[in-house]
């Protein structure tokens, strides 16, 4: 049975595997420690869970007899960051709930949907409005926005398009993104960059791990451009994680 955050179920689940990174933390945040017992090898927040929990694979390899030997009663999935095919067969034997998250108020309304489904809705509202808070009180680039380009990946080199959470972020904290006539996570050139002539370039940490070194071939090609190493959980970990973004975005704003 595949569940949205709109579904509604008549039991507390009592044994939850998370599949994706930032709601097995949304989960930890919640208190949920006995009742999960499964995570993907990507899930490092908590260390603790990390090195603690049965680990079931990767977000698009999961381990499926693995699964089956936990008997789990629910499955928390991504439409994106999971397999459909996998979830499709795990949707045959258990409840799985599948969200997806492209705006930020996606995010707020999956963390109450999941406090709702492990009757943890006291601790998910207070996250929710802890981190409307925090985002309230950021203070973004005002008009005109400077320009950014959001790399994600190098040899060839990707980066975000406008149906994806990390560009509503970006929206949010100010931004324009370069390359927000695209959609979901293209591919492009070093002459596409340097086409659409960004004021910021920043290179995450994740999928692909830029480093200092990265920074050197888009600096000969862009001497202008400010271009900064990035924390890419703050900008694509969708749970509680959020609380922290705004901080380091305040931080972020004052380099750019």
């Amino acid at each position: 049975m595949i569940l949205n955050v709109n579904s509604v179920i008549d039991f507390i689940p009592k044994k939850i595997i998370s599949l994706v990174p930032s709601q097995t933390e949304l989960l930890f945040s919640l208190g949920l420690d006995k009742e999960v017992i499964g995570i993907t090898k990507f899930c490092i927040h908590p260390k603790t869970w990390f090195t603690t929990k049965t680990r079931i694979g990767g977000t698009k390899n999961i381990d499926i007899d693995k699964i089956n030997l936990l008997q789990p009663d629910f499955i928390i999935a991504n439409k994106e960051e999971n397999t459909k095919t996998e979830i499709e067969l795990l949707a045959k034997k258990y409840p799985v709930l599948v969200t997806d998250i492209i705006h930020f108020e996606d995010a707020m309304e999956m963390i109450a949907a999941i406090g709702k489904y492990t009757n943890k809705s006291a601790f998910a509202n207070e996250i929710v409005q802890m981190i409307r808070q925090s985002f309230s009180s950021l203070k973004p680039f005002s008009k005109p926005q400077k320009k950014a380009a959001y790399l994600i990946w190098k040899n060839p080199y990707m980066t975000v398009g406008q149906d994806t959470f990390i560009n509503d972020i970006l929206n949010k904290i100010g931004f324009s993104n370069c390359f927000q006539h695209s959609t979901r996570y293209p591919t492009i050139t070093m002459n596409d960059i340097v086409k659409q002539d960004p004021d910021c370039i920043f290179l995450s940490s994740e999928p692909y791990p830029f480093k200092e070194k990265d920074i050197k071939e888009l600096r000969d090609n862009l001497p202008k451009c400010n271009i900064i190493l990035v924390d890419g959980e703050m900008f694509s970990w969708y749970g509680s994680r959020l609380t922290h973004a705004p901080s380091y975005f305040s931080q972020l704003l004052e380099k750019c």
